[in-house]
């Protein structure tokens, strides 16, 4: 099978944040141009402002008036808007927001048009992107509601671990009435689809986390546990997805169990969040599984304390753009792989291999 080349559009994100700071800091690596063909979608005018503040005299833009134009080995940028625009580094401007919607409509238009094959988004502000044409909570709501995908996880991914959530941006006191046994068994099928179609994990095992402190001690802090997660954990085995728990997310964490795990599914928001990014903070990745098209963006935000004062780091808008290119490799050989499949072989464990099974939840809290 004969490799396409890739088309990455990345989108300029909020123009007053640190978006075209660790999108000039990203594309100034030169594999990327080796690996696929990368497409701004924002302003040449506001890129060549920032440029200049940052005294980035070596890297340049190609300009183009349409993805057809693309360069295979320039960083290409698409104008989404007119030249008539302000930029205020650091603050949250509703001129701002306008800018950021409109390089994600240009973008998403193409994608769903299949003239880029992977989306990269730098950050927005969720607040001053509000419009009648954006009521979303961020960009996983926005591109599910955009492209028609019933449900999706956002996932967290980098070189030690892989967390996925079943519940997102959500207030803390809205969260348990939303975890249920069908919500978690939706999240896992998809969750375990992507560790086969996306990572070419063969056999993956997810690791439940708890809701309660020390999964529940067994009612004395909630039966959550007992009621809802396992329950949906014991589904998801006997449609043979290999999810174990659920752990409490200290113990689990704390003594590096995750390490165990091709993925881990968090149940809300921080808890998962707290861990992943105190070990992948600079190099982390946010992906949305579930959508036909394949989205990643950087794990952090705008940064508006930081903008302007080149201190941010590319490292995660570079991993980013690497994993997108990953995932749609992978995709492509899932795909030859399901229309040629093999006859599925039955596995067998073996007593001398029960040491390399996961622990059971109890090991992780007794000594706590």
């Amino acid at each position: 099978m004969d490799k396409k080349t890739i088309v990455a559009g990345i989108t300029q994100g909020d123009i007053n944040g640190i978006g075209y700071e660790i999108i000039i800091k990203a594309l100034s690596d030169s594999a990327i141009t080796d690996l696929c063909i990368p497409v701004v979608y924002g302003s040449p005018k506001v890129a060549a402002y920032h440029r200049k503040v940052l005294n980035n005299t070596t890297f340049n833009f190609n300009n183009i008036r349409s993805v057809a134009e693309a360069h295979p080995k320039k960083v290409n940028i698409v104008n989404c808007m007119g030249d008539d625009v302000r930029v205020e580094l650091g603050k949250s401007t509703p001129e701002g927001g306008q800018a950021s919607l409109a390089a994600l409509e240009c973008a998403v238009a193409d994608l769903s048009a299949g003239r880029i094959d992977v989306l990269v988004t730098a950050p927005i502000d969720k607040h001053n992107i509000q419009s009648d044409n954006f009521r979303f909570t961020g960009h996983t709501d926005y591109l599910k509601s955009r492209i028609g995908s019933h449900e999706v996880l956002m996932l967290m991914i980098s070189e030690s671990m892989r967390i996925g959530f079943v519940t997102e941006h959500l207030p803390l006191r809205d969260v348990p009435g939303a975890i249920t046994i069908g919500t978690i068994l939706a999240k896992l099928r998809l969750l375990n689809r992507s560790l086969l179609q996306d990572f070419a994990i063969r056999g993956p095992r997810i690791g439940v986390l708890s809701l309660n402190p020390h999964a529940g001690d067994g009612g004395l802090l909630g039966n959550e546990e007992k009621d809802i997660i396992m329950p949906a954990i014991t589904k998801a085995n006997e449609e043979g997805i290999l999810a174990f728990g659920p752990y409490s997310s200290d113990g689990f964490f704390g003594s590096g169990a995750f390490s165990k795990f091709d993925a881990v599914l968090a149940m809300y928001h921080d808890q998962g969040m707290g861990a992943f990014k105190s070990l992948a903070f600079d190099t982390g990745v946010n992906f949305t599984a579930g959508l036909p098209v394949i989205r990643t963006s950087p794990v952090h935000g705008t940064a508006f304390d930081i903008t302007g004062k080149n201190e941010a780091s590319g490292n995660s808008m570079r991993q980013a753009i690497y994993a997108a290119v990953d995932i749609f490799r992978n995709r492509e050989i899932y795909q030859e792989l399901i229309r040629n499949p093999l006859q599925p072989q039955k596995i067998e464990i073996h007593p001398e291999h029960v040491d390399e099974l996961p622990p059971e939840p109890e090991n992780f809290d007794q000594h706590l």
